[in-house]
């Protein structure tokens, strides 16, 4: 397993790419983006400098690499932001200038679609950070969330070991956007439930590599996922999106993964706590609880099947969650089974 490449970090005062390369929402919710703007800059301190696609909806996908890889490019930028997720930057990425990119390693964040991005960027051997979303996170309503923020100021600016913490409350339940007043109001939240840890107990250590779920069957297809022994000894990252995938589809996506081998090199997997909730499909709390525990004995299956040693970390606080936790995508990560701990190196 090679070193991380961990690219230079941001010091406040810099400015910042934000950009869309998946979902130009940011046109449509410009309300919740101007909001997640003016924290960028009072709680960051950070400078955003947008790009022609960063307000579009449906742009080109090689206009939307474009800007990408001109993020990158720019000398005056120091870190790279995604606005959002979505569905197609699949279509993105093989648009993008892998010489600018590898020649100017930034430290890029962003979750959901953009797990596309951080694989690729893997691929290139630059550490990038899964999570940090303009809109949802930085643009929260209410209240920025303290452990999201916390986590966010963390991986941006600092470059040693960081403790993920189980939140003491959760929520998925976001407010709606097209109702403009709803940005003051606090979103619904539950009492947090802590980890809960499968497995034999043991200290693991490596790197990460992983995302989203639904994502990375899509790179499967698409052959974009490194060989097999490449990520060996890698921790597995996996969490689920809206789309609320049922059990049976989680377990058959990881009957895949473990049909191709990938399954049996994860020495432990992080998996997300489960977005149970979206505006389509308003599950009720014990609906939810249901959703969850079935998802957690899916994934729980498939390890049995393809990894029966693997250490499982379930409700970890990253992906679709809120808060959010930053996970570094291709750096070191520290699970602790026997402490119960897991740190990471921003």
């Amino acid at each position: 397993m090679t070193s991380p490449n961990y690219p230079p970090k941001p010091r406040p005062g810099d400015r910042v790419a934000v950009v869309s390369p998946s979902a130009g929402l940011p046109a449509i919710f410009p309300h919740v983006y101007e909001l997640g703007l003016r924290r960028l800059r009072e709680e960051f301190g950070l400078e955003p400098v947008e790009y022609p696609t960063t307000r579009v909806m449906g742009a080109d996908p090689r206009d939307r690499a474009r800007d990408l890889t001109a993020a990158f490019a720019d000398p005056t930028v120091t870190a790279v932001l995604a606005t959002i997720g979505g569905d197609d930057l699949v279509t993105v990425t093989p648009h993008l200038d892998d010489a600018v990119l590898r020649a100017n390693p930034k430290p890029y964040f962003g979750y959901s679609d953009n797990t596309n991005v951080l694989n690729h960027l893997h691929r290139l051997g630059i550490v990038a950070y899964h999570g940090g979303s303009v809109l949802v996170h930085l643009g929260r309503s209410g209240r920025p969330h303290p452990l999201t923020f916390d986590s966010l100021r963390a991986a941006l600016f600092t470059s040693g070991w960081y403790d993920l913490t189980p939140a003491p409350e959760w929520g998925d339940q976001p407010g709606d956007w097209q109702d403009r007043a709803l940005l003051a109001v606090e979103p619904v939240m539950f009492p947090g439930t802590g980890w809960t840890w499968q497995g034999p107990r043991r200290v693991v250590e490596g790197r990460t590599w992983g995302g989203n779920l639904e994502i990375l069957h899509w790179l499967l297809a698409a052959d974009r996922v490194a060989p097999v022994a490449e990520l060996a000894g890698f921790v597995f990252l996996v969490e689920t999106s809206e789309e609320l995938p049922s059990a049976t589809e989680v377990y058959r996506i990881l009957r895949n993964f473990g049909e191709r081998g990938l399954l049996a090199t994860f020495p432990a997997a992080l998996v997300g706590r489960a977005k149970a909730w979206d505006f389509g499909r308003p599950l009720s709390p014990a609906e939810k609880a249901t959703y969850a525990e079935e998802q957690r004995a899916a994934v729980t299956r498939a390890f049995a099947e393809y990894a029966p040693d693997a250490v499982l970390v379930f409700d970890v606080d990253f992906g679709h969650t809120d808060p959010q936790l930053i996970v570094p995508y291709g750096g070191e990560i520290r699970v602790d089974a026997v402490e119960r701990r897991i740190s990471v190196r921003y």
